[in-house]
């Protein structure tokens, strides 16, 4: 049972390059095709490279206050989780770089092949998190046996993927902003138009934004929710290492449930979501199934019925199901909620802005019931351990998940590619199929990694309050404490202090896009009837520094807060700043994905030939609306994910000096 997520997670990976291979066979077109892609390619690993130089000195900063304060294992565990998460993030947006302009290419013998490659190419981001997430936890804990430092690499795994998510989604919706502010909105043109010079920087963004970044999203849920897991069996079953290894096997097992499960993913006459909802179904079914052998073995050794845990178990795949079904509701085309949304742009951006903001809110409360019905279940089942093995049931499915979500940035591109080197409409309307699709996949990955975040940061919390317990401190959490009262207001601020600075970050950038596009359209003669080239580069090089730049002040503040409540108000206050963090963090990523998202299509309704199509007031008041849901659903939501778990891992790190 020891080695068995080692082994499990070493097939995943070898599964992984067995789909690379696949991929790079795959023929990759010629022309403008390739020129496109290679630019793409380029873009992002400059971006890549550059981001990568920053967060080492930051890394190796923290490496050495680790190795002080607490010792060379923890420092140690804190490089490998950031590591490992650099590296998924890193090999999964080559692959998806790699299966932009084939997808594009394989449009041209239909939606079958393309689909078929673009879910191919998501499935290897998404085996390479897990698999990566699974050896790296299990690996390093047989090496060490030591909790303390395995913390310290979920610490690690957290901040890259800070960095990742603000970073790349800074870059992306910088450049989407500023290419449908003035391509779109100023000059009229079509989306991925080869003269909007802001169109290459568009299409790099989709590549480190949201295949990069949310590989490295997943990849830290998936680790901080096993040590979470982990930790806290430890602390309520002292000497048992059942409790610590059960996590790393209900991993495995949903892991090689995932692969299974991506065999049955084939596009079929029911359409392409249907597919890809197959693959999610069949996996969680043999999750199910492959869950109950392993929990029946091991309660035998912590004195549990086997339901107690197995309940919760269900539980965690049922929220993971009925994210999705929420999130498709609130930002699918064919759904009222959109295509409300589309109707209130027919009388202007006011009302469109204005229904969206709503719409956002409303959406956050089928999640929150969902979670709250998921702590409920698993609390009376099973207390504590119950709570911890639900998550770790939800976040099995993350494979599959990561496969999902991959898959929309890589039709994206693949309709950008297809538009811009002029391929024949008939493959651009396969590519957009699919990418319309891929942009309700995109959105219920997100309310998935938002809904696994809030419950693996209670497990963190309950670790962190069991870890004082253990010292021997007696620490009451009571809301009639002030420490407390305080705590709560100061970790409610966090989210959307952090949010607005995400926010803040794009607008600036944002504007700097403008102002270069608009100086290209003025100065570069014949640009607007495609007698010259854009200077692409230029848009690249403005959104590539500024995301670098304005990364840093927002990361810095969940490794900051903190330590300082903790050091200057106590444990006391600490504690309520992490539940104030998680709640109000819940809301705003929830309403800021899932009402980015539904913008973001409302305007695709409406350029399918609704409301008065393309040209219209109801389409420009909509591309008003996607725009201010850019930043919303792709940079300052999703970040929130992993701001407050490395708000929680630090308390848990500084526990010892607080008590």
């Amino acid at each position: 049972m020891l080695y068995f997520p080692i082994i499990v997670s070493l097939f995943v990976l070898i599964f992984a390059l067995f789909l690379i291979k696949q991929i790079q066979q795959a023929h990759a077109g010629d022309g403008k095709m390739l020129a496109v892609a290679n630019y793409i390619k380029e873009g992002a690993l400059a971006y890549l490279k550059r981001q990568f130089q920053s967060i080492v000195l930051i890394a190796l900063a923290l490496f050495l206050i680790l190795w002080i304060f607490l010792g060379f294992k923890t420092a140690a565990g804190f490089l490998i989780g950031a590591g490992f998460s650099a590296l998924a993030g890193f090999v999964g947006m080559l692959v998806s770089t790699q299966s932009n302009v084939k997808v594009a290419q394989a449009a041209q013998n239909g939606q079958g092949p393309a689909f078929n490659l673009a879910f191919k190419g998501g499935s290897v981001t998404g085996f390479l998190v897990v698999g990566l997430g699974l050896l790296a936890v299990a690996g390093f804990y047989i090496l060490t046996h030591d909790l303390e430092a395995l913390i310290a690499l979920g610490f690690g795994a957290s901040l890259i993927s800070v960095f990742a998510r603000l970073g790349g989604g800074i870059y992306t919706k910088a450049a989407d902003v500023g290419a449908d502010l003035v391509g779109k909105i100023e000059k009229g043109m079509p989306e991925d138009d080869p003269r909007n010079p802001a169109v290459i920087a568009d299409l790099v963004g989709d590549n480190v934004g949201d295949c990069a970044g949310m590989a490295a999203d997943l990849f830290e849920t998936y680790v901080v929710t096993l040590v979470a897991a982990m930790v806290l069996g430890s602390l309520l079953f002292p000497g048992q290492i059942a409790a610590i290894l059960l996590p790393l096997s209900l991993g495995s097992i949903g892991v090689l449930a995932s692969i299974i499960a991506s065999f049955f993913v084939k596009l079929g006459q029911k359409g392409v979501m249907p597919a890809l909802y197959k693959g999610l179904f069949t996996a969680a079914v043999l999750s199910a199934l492959g869950f109950f052998p392993v929990i029946k073995n091991s309660v035998s050794f912590l004195n549990l019925s086997w339901w107690q845990l197995y309940l919760p178990a269900l539980m965690g795949l049922l929220v993971a199901g009925a994210m999705f079904l929420v999130t498709d509701y609130y930002t699918a085309k064919k759904y009222r909620p959109v295509q409300s949304l589309a109707q209130a742009s027919e009388t202007g951006h006011a009302t469109n802005v204005i229904a969206g903001l709503a719409l956002g809110m409303k959406a956050t409360a089928a999640p929150v019931m969902v979670i709250a019905l998921a702590i409920l279940v698993s609390f009376v089942s099973g207390g504590l351990p119950g709570l911890a093995i639900s998550v770790v049931s939800m976040l099995s499915l993350a494979g599959m998940i990561v496969a999902l979500d991959s898959y929309g940035p890589i039709t994206d591109n693949a309709s950008g590619i297809a538009e811009m080197a002029g391929l024949p409409d008939k493959i651009r309307e396969v590519t957009d199929a699919l990418d319309a699709v891929g942009n309700t996949t995109k959105a219920v990955t997100k309310a998935y990694a938002i809904a696994s975040a809030g419950l693996a940061a209670l497990v963190l919390f309950a670790a962190y309050a069991q870890a004082i317990q253990d010292l021997g401190a007696r620490v009451l959490f009571l809301l009639a404490d002030y420490k407390v009262v305080i705590g709560l207001f100061l970790g409610g601020l966090l989210p959307y202090l952090f949010a607005s600075l995400a926010m803040t970050a794009v607008g600036k950038t944002a504007g700097k896009v403008v102002a270069e596009v608009r100086r290209q359209f003025k100065e570069i003669t014949g640009l607007m009837e495609g007698q010259a080239k854009p200077e692409y580069g230029r848009c690249v090089d403005i959104v590539t520094k500024a995301a670098l730049k304005e990364m840093v002040a927002p990361a810095l503040i969940p490794v900051l807060a903190p330590i300082l409540v903790g050091f200057i108000l106590g444990p006391e206050a600490l504690g309520g700043l992490l539940i104030g963090s998680i709640i109000t963090g819940f809301f705003v990523a929830i309403s800021m994905t899932t009402g980015g998202a539904a913008w973001d299509n409302a305007k695709k309704y409406i350029e399918d030939g609704h409301l008065g199509g393309k040209g219209s007031l109801a389409h420009s008041a909509a591309v008003t609306g996607d725009t201010i849901g850019d930043p919303y659903k792709d940079t300052a939501g999703p970040a929130i994910n992993p701001m407050i778990k490395v708000l929680n891992i630090v308390a848990l790190l500084i526990v010892s000096f607080l008590v």
